[in-house]
């Protein structure tokens, strides 16, 4: 294939070969980069069907709401562990399709199991013993997690090598790194913007009639449409990325344990005083963040919209009701997102804010936002003692749709500059871009473990809804925005262009 990725063969130190790799070589072309780039609107378009449906699904499946918040530790989970060894084995993998393409491509086929075993639980759980007339479906759930663990996975198996990957084509080119910066940030928001929008649409199932049977009703089958819908997505994405971008395999010793575990600690050591505040910053950032994102669309069916995931038909359809009104929220959040990180980056290019102190403002709104769900909440609720449960006035609504539309402009932030400030902070460790990409992710998925275990008992504690675990998160993003501004130390005049890109689950 024309210019493909050329890998240095034979760099002398193992933890290296990566980064070196990348001095002496021609950039590839932008629109390969763009190509490339475009792995991320099919992963986000799955990842913004997670985020907004798939919570209030597994309720209708029979999973308490105090426990759903533990299904989600798989992604967590997955990234501490999956990320950092998928990071450090596609750096120096021998394979003879290159080092990153195998592991995209290994991502995607589990992606399409994964969303299938997720859609079609309820049919599955049916056919092996469920009764329809029983609030839990236990065989439905288990298939429903084992696929959503497989999901978490293949999600990490495809970002990491594919952020790599872009590195590797930027070839050390500061110009062509942030290109890829942008581009990558674009694409999520096309994926966030198509995933919330066809979440809203009620009747999508209709495209595909086969979804809806017995076992599987209209929530159901449009969910299993839109499964469907990303299984062709993303092979269509990714099999035009591997058939137009290639990599010359790399011609070295195949690496083992023994070298990642050395590898692994060695970058932990090698962390500087900055690194770690940036760390807990990021920490901290992430459990402001991770509880709205977990039960964004829940909120607004339950607390807002006063319906509920199970019981009568009426209750049922206005909680649906209000989950596609959320999704249209995270719709228009996307297109904040996708706005503020283009000006967010012009704007730090021609004026002298800072990215810590740029940083530290948005989470400043943040933490407003996730304040003002407490008031409208009590509002909306008021209304639902009068009225019962029905859909609430125009003027919730829109306050509703307002929180989650601001809330881009820090989500953009949150999906760059953290990684960012690691590059211009830290030295070298001698790890590769992947095993890099996994060690940033810690300070990212530990969080969201703890936010995993934590919210629905906490929510539980206090009446069993999620104003709880809002009022953590708004703790969490107001300290975070105080380190930001005051304990981040002021990057070096003469920082290395980002050599990360954005993003992160």
């Amino acid at each position: 294939m024309e210019d493909a990725v050329q890998p240095s063969q034979g760099q002398g130190q193992q933890g290296q070969q990566s980064s070196q790799g990348q001095q002496g070589q021609q950039p590839s072309p932008y629109w390969k980069i763009i190509v490339v780039s475009s792995i991320a609107a099919g992963v986000q378009f799955g990842w913004a069907l997670q985020l907004s449906l798939l919570t209030p699904y597994v309720q209708q499946l029979g999973v308490p709401h105090v426990w759903a918040s533990f299904i989600w530790l798989c992604g967590p989970i997955s990234g501490l562990v999956v990320q950092p060894i998928v990071g450090f084995f596609s750096d120096h993998s021998t394979n003879r399709m290159g080092r990153r393409r195998p592991y995209i491509m290994s991502g995607a086929l589990l992606v399409a199991a994964a969303v299938f075993l997720i859609g079609f639980a309820a049919d599955i759980g049916h056919s092996a013993g469920d009764r329809l007339d029983r609030i839990m479906k236990p065989r439905a759930v288990g298939i429903f997690v084992v696929g959503f663990w497989i999901l978490d996975v293949a999600n990490n198996m495809l970002q990491g090598p594919c952020r790599a990957f872009l590195a590797d084509l930027s070839a050390g080119d500061h110009k062509r790194i942030a290109a890829a910066n942008i581009f990558f940030a674009f694409f999520m928001a096309v994926g966030n913007v198509a995933g919330y929008g066809l979440g809203t649409v009620s009747g999508i199932h209709r495209f595909l009639p086969f979804t809806k049977t017995v076992a599987c009703d209209i929530y159901c089958a449009n969910l299993k449409t839109l499964f469907l819908i990303d299984i062709i997505l993303l092979a269509a994405i990714v099999t035009t990325t591997l058939v137009l971008v290639g990599e010359v395999p790399l011609m070295a010793q195949r690496m083992g344990w023994s070298a990642f575990f050395s590898q692994f600690s060695g970058a932990f050591r090698s962390l500087t005083g900055p690194i770690y505040i940036l760390y807990a910053v990021t920490a901290l950032n992430w459990i402001g963040w991770f509880p709205f994102m977990l039960y964004n669309t829940d909120w607004v069916g339950l607390e807002i919209y006063g319906g509920k995931p199970q019981g009568s038909p009426e209750v049922k359809s206005i909680y649906e009701e209000g989950v596609r009104m959320g999704s249209l929220g995270l719709l228009l959040q996307s297109v904040v997102l996708a706005v503020a990180a283009l000006l967010g980056e012009q704007m730090l290019k021609h004026t002298k804010i800072s990215e810590r102190k740029w940083w530290g403002v948005v989470n400043l709104i943040l933490t407003v936002c996730l304040g003002l769900t407490f008031p409208l909440t009590h509002a909306a609720k008021r209304f639902h003692r009068l009225h019962g449960s029905t859909s609430p006035p125009k003027r919730i609504k829109d306050y509703t749709l307002a929180i989650f539309s601001v809330m881009g402009i820090p989500l953009a932030v949150n999906f760059s500059i953290p990684f960012a400030l690691a590059s211009i902070y830290s030295s070298s460790s001698g790890a590769g871009q992947g095993l890099s990409l996994g060690l940033l992710n810690l300070a990212i998925v530990i969080p969201q473990m703890i936010v995993s275990v934590v919210s629905g008992k906490l929510d539980q504690a206090f009446g069993g809804g999620n104003l709880p675990a809002f009022g953590m998160g708004a703790i969490s993003a107001f300290i975070s925005a105080l380190m930001a501004l005051f304990l981040l130390p002021k990057p070096p005049r003469r920082a290395p262009a980002p050599q990360i890109i954005t993003g992160g689950h």
